[in-house]
């Protein structure tokens, strides 16, 4: 429309319209993230303007051109041009100027002087009726709020702004007003909030068709906070290619710093250190005080974690704290104070100590639940000081109750793993003051209040949400395309990149369930032993890079030092490569018998490791086995014992007291495995009241439903487990796969699962031992018994197993007792039977 005008204007020579249009081209090109473009016809309006000696025309341009300087990171400039604009113009056009200066200053972390501005912009649009001047500043303002502490009065802005935006028809900018009161959602640790909002804004972005660049930066920091790290990584990244392309340096500057968060969390320092000061730079010059002093703070963390202590870093840690105190960016502050005490104590400056963890320590009474957490570790810190062993250890016990507190009210069980990683320095702080009591009951108690968290809370169904119906159901019909160009050699890239964005689709909807319910705490010694019997439970932990065992027998528990845990990683890695060759190689070659013997030798090695130095207490008896992260995917049945195996023993004793299930049984079958329907077929006459789903009736939907109340649930197919993302691990059935997604929609999950599928048993591990995959999502939902492979299995000798598994379980033997005894002795019979773990009560 403007260029229609400028068009008339050259024929009737009217440059007032013309320098209007020229404007108008400049905002909306503004609005389309062509800042180059909008620079460039917003001087071009100031310039024509200024010929015609139209100062007001002049002014209102420059108070435009200003806020596009900002997106370039020329703040100065941008509040020079504004402050020379201010005196030309009065009434609405100078209330709007005030507001467009509130946002510059907003820019620099100014917030005292930007709310200034925007309460002046509000009075003054409610004087005079002006309804969009209101809702624009309502909406800048409660940003400011949301980065100052004040929430509460953050979402009241935006309410009132969403309101007044929805009353003039202002699609786009009711669309804004969501991200913002995302980005306050997630300030307030209520991140499932945050995630809806980011995600109805984006929709409607998309439905609009304009671009927010700018925006994934929020997402980002809402994804390093988590922390989703993988996928933060990946979003930082693709922000930051982009943000140097497009000459977007507001948005680099965040966008490094964020990355440079990421990296600190995955332990790359020297990334952390490199991202950290290139951010750092970039703040300085656009004069973002605040941003510069966290990004300070950033490098000098890497410094700290890279084992530096000098009193040099000390002081500059302090001196960064005070700063981003002042400025008003408290957890940040919060943060770096723990760190300067803790460098402190390191070189014995027992009264600096003291006094950055005293005032760190206050947090712990207010504020969102993530300040309460590290001020609870501060005064752990600090109670530590003074020999307060018992303080220390009360305070570091109400930061982890406080976490599960924040953490339970998440709903998706992806959101509740990773966010345990919130808790680390609590839980190994705690850890180390038992392991250094020596007490095996404290010990066992430590590991159990961190180990598994999220599979101790009450599981929260996925939103009963139509769109995530529809891309759960996209995502299979993708996929069965994908699977079938590939067979058949056409292009697949197209159907790929489909299927990346449909699995962050439902990722997405998937992480807005609200969460409730209640968290189990970890049991007493007393009710542990009650429940074992005459079985005895080894809980492994690790320490440091120590391996730890704590046995308990009789009502009795033992601690156990087992060495350095990398000679068991080494070994569980040397017999998962040898079962594997078992598996794959053909028949009747030499190298077939190498591996049964390099398979039978770190076997040997792994049970004189683990279980010969715990001989006397564990004797003959059942096992209840807890291992450790470092021993995820070891196949307990090479050590020739019964074993039963769960993430942690207070998740072991849940799934103990649930009662077998009364429901019919379900007996599936998937495509492209031609020992299926016969593996099948032989099970039912073992299986009373069974539904048996083979070849087109194995669908998802009919699989799930059956599935749903069951007692047993069997199923062979191919199966897969996805390192990059285990909740999207499946079960290839008759239309497309079957996720840990699909089963976490299940009300009540069978209460004895076989899975006659490659290492569906295999679970991603994150810290505190969080599990994430097949075993996690159906113990967690109330499973009692998951019986999987951990490794890949031979067709030809799962079979047979599977069968004599039924057999022995209807019979009445218990899942693990009957596990343990179809193992047997020829190579692929071998290599089948101790693939499978016995997973929940056993």
């Amino acid at each position: 429309m403007a260029r229609q005008v400028l068009r008339r204007t050259r024929s009737s020579g009217d440059l007032e319209e013309a320098s209007v249009a020229e404007r108008a081209i400049g905002l909306s090109l503004r609005e389309l993230h062509d800042f180059a473009g909008a620079r460039r016809h917003l001087r071009r309006s100031i310039q024509i303007a200024e010929s015609i000696g139209s100062a007001r025309l002049a002014a209102l341009a420059s108070i435009s051109l200003a806020y596009v300087l900002s997106h370039f990171g020329r703040h100065r400039q941008a509040l020079q041009l504004i402050d020379s604009a201010l005196p030309e113009l009065s009434g609405e056009d100078a209330d709007h100027a005030r507001m467009q200066r509130g946002v510059v200053a907003h820019y620099l972390c100014r917030y005292t002087d930007a709310l200034r501005d925007y309460d002046h912009a509000i009075e003054a649009a409610r004087r005079t009726g002006d309804a969009l001047g209101e809702a624009r500043a309502r909406n800048n303002r409660g940003l400011v709020r949301a980065y100052c502490g004040g929430l509460r009065r953050a979402d009241e802005d935006f309410s009132r702004a969403a309101e007044l935006y929805a009353s003039l028809g202002q699609e786009l900018a009711v669309a804004d007003v969501r991200w913002n009161a995302g980005i306050s959602a997630q300030r307030a640790g209520d991140i499932p909030r945050a995630l809806t909002m980011f995600s109805q804004a984006d929709d409607e972005y998309r439905r609009l068709d304009v671009p927010r660049p700018q925006l994934l930066v929020n997402r980002l920091e809402l994804l390093a906070s988590v922390p989703l790290l993988d996928e933060a990584r990946t979003t930082a990244d693709r922000v930051i290619a982009e943000m140097r392309s497009s000459k977007l340096t507001h948005g680099l500057s965040e966008s490094l710093f964020y990355r440079a968060q990421v990296a600190l969390q995955e332990n790359d320092l020297a990334g952390a250190a490199s991202f950290a000061a290139e951010a750092r730079g970039l703040f300085r010059r656009e004069k973002r005080d605040v941003w510069e002093a966290s990004a300070r703070y950033l490098e000098l963390r890497a410094a700290v974690l890279s084992g530096q202590r000098t009193r040099v870093l000390c002081t500059a840690i302090i001196k960064v704290a005070d700063e981003l105190e002042s400025l008003g960016w408290r957890m940040s502050a919060l943060e770096a104070r723990v760190d300067a005490g803790q460098v402190a104590l390191d070189m014995g400056d027992v009264r600096r100590a003291e006094s950055q963890l005293a005032v760190a320590a206050r947090s712990r009474q207010r504020g969102a639940a993530s300040h309460r957490v590290h001020g609870w570790y501060a005064e752990a810190l600090r109670r530590k000081l003074s020999g307060n062993v018992r303080g220390t250890a009360s305070a570091l016990r109400r930061g982890l109750s406080l976490l599960d507190e924040y953490r339970v009210s998440l709903g998706a069980a992806e959101l509740r793993a990773l966010s345990g990683a919130q808790g680390k320095a609590l839980a190994l702080e705690g850890l180390g003051l038992a392991v250094a009591s020596g007490a095996a009951s404290q010990v066992l108690s430590w590991a159990e209040s961190w180990r598994a968290g999220a599979l101790r809370m009450t599981p929260v169904s996925p939103p009963d949400d139509p769109r995530l119906e529809d891309a759960m159901g996209e995502l299979r019909s993708v996929s069965g395309d994908l699977e079938a160009a590939v067979l058949a050699g056409r292009p697949s890239n197209a159907l790929r990149q489909r299927l990346v964005r449909l699995e962050q689709r439902v990722r997405d909807l998937t992480r807005q369930a609200s969460g409730g319910g209640v968290v189990h705490r970890p049991p007493s010694l007393s009710r542990l032993a009650g429940a074992l019997g005459s079985s005895a439970l080894v809980e492994f932990v690790q320490y440091d890079s120590a391996l730890l065992a704590v046995v308990v027998v009789d009502g009795r528990a033992s601690l156990h030092r087992l060495g350095e845990v990398e000679g068991a990683v080494r070994e569980i890695r040397l017999l998962r490569f040898a079962l594997h060759r078992l598996v794959t190689l053909p028949p009747d070659t030499p190298n077939r018998s190498v591996a049964r013997a390099s398979a039978a030798h770190a076997a040997k090695a792994l049970g004189e490791r683990l279980l010969a130095p715990l001989q006397r207490r564990i004797d003959g008896r059942s096992l209840v086995v807890v291992p450790t992260g470092a021993l995820n995917g070891l196949p307990w049945a090479v050590l020739n014992r019964q074993v039963t195996v769960s993430p942690s023993a207070t998740v072991w004793l849940r799934a103990s007291s649930v009662a077998g299930g009364a429901g019919s049984s379900v007996l599936a079958a998937g495509p492209r495995l031609a020992a299926a329907p016969a593996e099948i077929e032989a099970i039912s006459a073992h299986v009373p009241d069974n539904k048996v789903l083979v070849g087109a009736a194995a669908t998802v939907s009919a699989v799930a439903d059956a599935m749903d109340g069951a007692r047993l649930a069997h199923v062979a197919a191919h199966g897969s487990f996805r390192v990059d993302n285990p909740l999207f691990s499946a079960l290839e059935l008759a239309d497309g796969p079957l996720t840990v997604y699909d089963l976490e929609r299940l009300h009540a999950p069978p209460s004895l699962v076989v899975l006659s599928a490659c290492d569906t048993g295999q679970s991603a591990v994150r810290p505190g031992d969080e599990l994430m995959g097949f075993t996690a999502a159906l113990l967690g939902l109330g499973t009692r018994t998951l019986i999987a492979p951990v490794v890949p299995v031979p067709t030809d000798g799962t079979a047979p197993l599977m069968v004599d598994l039924h057999q022995r379980l209807a019979s009445g033997m218990a899942p693990a007792e009957a596990l343990a005894a179809v193992q047997r002795d020829d190579d692929l019979g071998y290599a089948a039977g101790v693939g499978f773990v016995c997973f929940g009560a056993g």
